[in-house]
């Protein structure tokens, strides 16, 4: 039965509010509900380019500054300035919040005057007042919003360009006024309002809008209903139901947390009803949930944001993406079922299933919709409009049908909880923004991208490595997309300077940002399912770094060869597919021990370690795409690879010390 869409809203609400936030005062609310309609105007005026009708077409750097001046007075009003100010919105709250909103309304306001007279190089001394103003107001909002680690990498490198005269080596910059810094920072189009403020503005806003707009109506319920439908009657069919409903809407709303905490209310209890252990089916949610921001058609705001800075088509970041979320997904879902198999979990009874065709009927229109918006975005190539148009169709959709429709406060509600989400984004996109808008001052750009290739000595191996390391420590306290943008910046242009191709060097670093979402000792997809299931943190996160094993190798593997992200000959990308598909089956085998048309590889208690890791090993081999910077063919892998396989199958068939008892 399909929920009703003020449940969901509700469900959203406490979903945000329990993750971070404060819950608002009525006059509150109003403002939050009056900043989402204005910005959303604001922003199809812009995007559908309105001003061609009506005359009047503002400058980026307005729509920009009119943005900020709506987004991030709410973010002090949201966010508390630390946990024990949580209960209420206290003095300095508000007066931050009118300082903004007054602050870059006047730079929206007089943006035109600002460029005109090159305040970015030479302003008046109410000018340097005010940025320095605006660069503490941004600074602030992202600490609130973003947390502190953010906060730290963004205040460190905001100044670097007035203290970089101090730093050592390489690092040593000119010196340069706080005041110049101030006005770089806020008036220029490198920093404040730079690339991440400009993606967030022109592009992501759309899809954040669809991302709550999906929840609020009950798309959720929809998916999850739909994968109970179709697999709850298989064998740990809850659990292959958690991986393709999060899945799903993972890539539709981008948000692993929000994911978690929506779909996993569900699919957990469901998992652990047919035997499925508390830690493992939270490890499993965990795992869906982090790789449905990785999984085409949408993957999340990181994605818009690679397209935009390589400047390619999204369908060319989509059709990238597409190999390694399959052969994630693929290892998940073999996982689950060699689990199920190797302990003998059922299915949930039939009787107890929603049928297809009855959740069919009452929620078609989201499949509707979520066609509609694929074609927008692949084939008319309208990523901006595509949302909006999507957005606006499932909300009438919604409204005709009399069990669904929102009411009068659903849909305030429904603009609440777009209003926070885009104060949240705004903050952490400015604070960025400062990281690059130094870089930029200080031209360190292209002097980190020497060193750090000096420093690898040449070797693409070793600074992929540095990287991997990089990216997982950024995005222990960052955003994916903060940490996208920080590494694109300085990491990536080291690694394409090796040899190595762009997409594939951009998809390596969305992938080792998002890694940190189920590895200690953050993990906050871990640690938000552990909660849901009422199992442990830590045991949930290791069980979630072995289901999700394939997420730490299969970026080594289409960097050093792009056939895996589709680039190059189709016979090279159909070879380096097949024998990743086999392998990639084999490795999920290994790591949970059963091995398929054998059985449960702990038979034999003396061996089955050691057929567990030459199963894990043959995988290992045959996913590597042979060929390229690896300089083993795909014949000489899959030769090395046959013969562990075989050594593990002779393994498991020597004579040994029996075990009943599952040994792992």
């Amino acid at each position: 039965m399909q929920p009703q869409p003020d449940e969901n809203i509700t469900e959203l609400q406490e979903v945000q509010e329990e993750v971070r936030g404060r819950t608002l005062p009525l006059w509150g609310r109003y403002l939050l509900i009056s900043a989402a309609l204005v910005s959303l105007v604001f922003s199809i005026y812009i995007i559908f380019n309105l001003g061609t009708w009506t005359g009047i077409v503002p400058f980026e750097s307005q729509y920009f500054y009119a943005l900020q001046a709506l987004l991030l007075p709410l973010v002090f009003l949201i966010f508390p300035a630390a946990k024990r100010f949580s209960g209420r919105i206290g003095p300095i709250d508000i007066l931050f919040a009118v300082l903004a909103f007054c602050l870059f309304s006047w730079f929206a306001w007089d943006s035109r005057m600002i460029m005109d007279h090159g305040w970015e190089y030479a302003a008046p001394f109410s000018g340097k007042l005010a940025a320095l103003a605006g660069w503490i107001i941004a600074l602030e909002a992202t600490r609130r919003a973003g947390g502190a680690m953010l906060f730290s990498v963004c205040l460190l490198f905001s100044v670097y360009p007035v203290f970089g005269y101090l730093a050592p080596g390489f690092l040593e910059t000119a010196r340069n006024p706080w005041d110049f810094a101030a006005t770089y920072h806020v008036y220029g189009t490198e920093s404040l309002i730079g690339l991440p403020t400009n993606v967030f503005a022109q592009l992501i806003i759309g899809y954040l809008l669809f991302g709550v707009a999906l929840q609020a109506t009950g798309g959720g319920k929809f998916f999850i209903n739909f994968a109970f439908a179709v697999l709850g009657h298989f064998r740990g069919g809850p659990a292959k139901v958690s991986v393709i409903a999060s899945g799903m809407m993972g890539s539709l709303s981008g948000s692993v947390v929000s994911n978690v905490l929506t779909t996993g209310v569900l699919t957990i209890p469901a998992m652990k009803k047919v035997g499925f252990r508390s830690n493992y089916a939270a490890g499993v949610e965990a795992c869906a949930s982090t790789g449905g921001a990785l999984m085409p058609p949408i993957m999340g705001a990181a994605a818009f944001l690679m397209a935009f800075m390589l400047s390619i088509p999204y369908s060319a970041v989509v059709a990238a993406a597409i190999i390694p979320s399959v052969l994630y997904y693929l290892a998940l879902f073999v996982q689950i079922d060699a689990y199920a198999a190797r302990h003998d979990l059922s299915g949930m009874e039939v009787k107890n299933l929603p049928r297809v065709g009855d959740v069919l009927r009452h929620g078609w229109y989201f499949v509707f919709v979520l066609v509609l918006l694929i074609v927008m975005l692949l084939y008319f190539q309208q990523e901006a409009q595509a949302p909006f148009y999507a957005t606006a169709l499932l909300l009438l959709l919604n409204q005709m049908d009399r069990r669904n429709r929102m009411t009068f406060e659903g849909i305030g509600d429904f603009f609440v909880s777009t209003a926070r989400l885009f104060a949240e984004l705004a903050a952490v996109v400015a604070g960025v923004g400062l990281i690059i808008g130094a870089l930029s001052l200080t031209g360190k750009i292209g002097t980190l991208a020497y060193e750090l290739v000096r420093f690898a000595g040449d070797s693409p191996v070793a600074l992929l490595a540095v990287g991997a390391v990089t990216c997982f420590i950024l995005g222990t306290g960052m955003t994916s997309s903060a940490a996208y943008i920080f590494l694109a910046v300085t990491l990536a242009p080291a690694l394409v300077k090796t040899g190595l191709e762009p997409i594939a060097v951009h998809m390596f670093i969305i992938y080792w940002a998002m890694i940190s979402f189920i590895t200690p000792p953050v993990a906050l997809g871990s640690f938000c399912a552990a909660s849901v299931a009422g199992g442990s943190p830590w045991k949930t996160s290791l069980e979630a770094m072995r289901l999700g094993s394939v997420i730490y190798i299969v970026p080594f593997f289409f960097v050093l060869n792009p056939a895996l992200i589709g680039q190059g000959p189709w016979s090279g990308i159909l070879l380096s597919l097949f024998c990743a598909v086999i392998g990639v089956v084999f490795i999920a085998q290994g790591m949970q021990g059963y091995f398929y048309g054998v059985g449960r590889m702990e038979t034999n208690r003396s061996t089955h370690w050691v057929a567990r890791l030459l199963l894990i090993a043959g995988g290992f081999l045959l996913t590597m795409p042979g060929g390229g910077m690896i300089a083993v063919s795909h014949l000489s892998l899959a030769v090395i690879s046959s013969l562990c396989i075989f050594l593990a199958w002779l393994a498991m068939r020597v004579p040994g010390l029996k075990s009943s008892q599952s040994a792992a």
